[in-house]
């Protein structure tokens, strides 16, 4: 039928059709040996069953190894949302997905435009509220506007500076993309001592080696439109910023932008993984043989999904950050240590292995 299952799953694919509102959905649960399968909900006009199920399976690594009570799966709405009206389609797909909501299998989740408007509108056809996380506070829930993503990205970031035994403090940072993750990654690491040299958006990359303030760099944003008119700042194009001379690069933004071209331009000497899959696990190899320490991204951008176990389970804001934190640094450390440094996305995924594998010995 489709071109995957192995040991781990899935478990179950559901394709569901709406011929009244045109609605086309499929949700892929991968494994469920650990909790609920949890994963966003993405609302594309190419989503293909073949593409959630890859999704899925990375998130039963990602929540495994996160180390929270939930499974892997993922969402995808067939639709493009510029031509669409959302709130019609998504209180459709939740009526589509009320067996596999009330039976337990499948809780979603914010993804590619989708946000917290969304869930809100999922949750309330479903009267659910643990039928999706992400949702806002006036329904209990941890939006992801509170910045755990990024939050966790210095987290992981941070050990691995001391895993190297380099300093935080003083420490050069290049932030590719300036979204809910850069903004927050480059707060919390300013926090921490780093210096953040070099942001980027759409428009360019802004570098100023003296280094760039937070608040600063959200009231250009915020009032110019871009981060490339950070005063004083040298505006370069935007792929400049991955062969700048830093301590520490974060690819925050795009799939694939360090790639067999570019990957021998890279200087930092640390890269954490902000975004999914801003590299091919081969490229991180060609970085490690470099010497570069790279940390995979869902180790390293675990922070939001840990807030959706913590939105999940009834707990506060304060309770998340606090579980992001403590996850986060126990996990990177366990996966720097078991790797030595040098391929922690083998050793990660083996982690996370280890713990669903564990879990599945216990079912029927």
């Amino acid at each position: 039928m489709y071109a995957f299952d192995d040991e781990w799953g899935p478990e179950r694919v559901f394709e569901v059709y709406d011929a009244k509102h045109k609605v086309h959905g499929v949700v892929v649960i991968d494994n469920t040996a650990r909790g609920p399968g949890k994963g966003g909900m993405r609302l594309v006009p190419d989503i293909s069953t073949q593409e959630v199920f890859g999704l899925a399976r990375a998130m039963t690594w990602k929540n495994a190894l996160a180390d929270i009570p939930f499974g892997g799966a993922k969402a995808g709405i067939k639709a493009d949302p510029k031509k669409i009206n959302k709130e019609e389609v998504l209180r459709s797909f939740a009526r589509l997905l009320r067996p596999v909501i009330d039976a337990g299998y499948y809780c979603a989740g914010p993804d590619m435009n989708t946000a917290q408007t969304e869930m809100a509108w999922f949750a309330d056809e479903l009267n659910n509220r643990q039928a999706c996380t992400g949702k806002p506070f006036s329904m209990g829930g941890l939006p992801h506007e509170l910045g755990s993503t990024g939050f966790g990205v210095a987290q992981s970031a941070k050990v691995a500076m001391e895993f190297t035994k380099k300093p935080m403090a003083g420490a050069t940072v290049a932030i590719e993309g300036y979204g809910n993750v850069g903004t927050f990654a480059h707060k919390f690491l300013e926090e921490m001592g780093a210096s953040v040299v070099a942001i980027s958006d759409s428009k360019g990359t802004a570098y100023l080696p003296s280094g760039m303030k937070y608040k600063e760099a959200m009231k250009v944003k915020s009032e110019k439109g871009s981060v490339t008119l950070y005063p004083k700042a040298q505006t370069m194009p935007a792929p400049a910023l991955f062969g700048l001379n830093v301590d520490i690069l974060i690819p925050g933004a795009r799939p694939n932008v360090i790639t067999d071209a570019n990957v021998s331009d890279v200087k930092a000497k640390l890269v954490v993984e902000a975004a999914n899959i801003p590299m091919t696990p081969a490229v991180e190899k060609k970085l490690a043989h470099k010497g570069i320490l790279v940390v995979p991204d869902f180790v390293a951008n675990a922070g939001g999904v840990i807030s959706s176990y913590v939105e999940y389970i009834g707990g506060t804001e304060g309770e998340m950050f606090e579980m992001v934190e403590r996850k986060i640094v126990n996990n990177t450390r366990i996966a720097l240590e078991r790797s030595d440094g040098k391929d922690v996305r083998a050793a990660a995924v083996s982690i996370a292995q280890e713990r669903v594998r564990d879990a599945m010995q216990y079912r029927k």
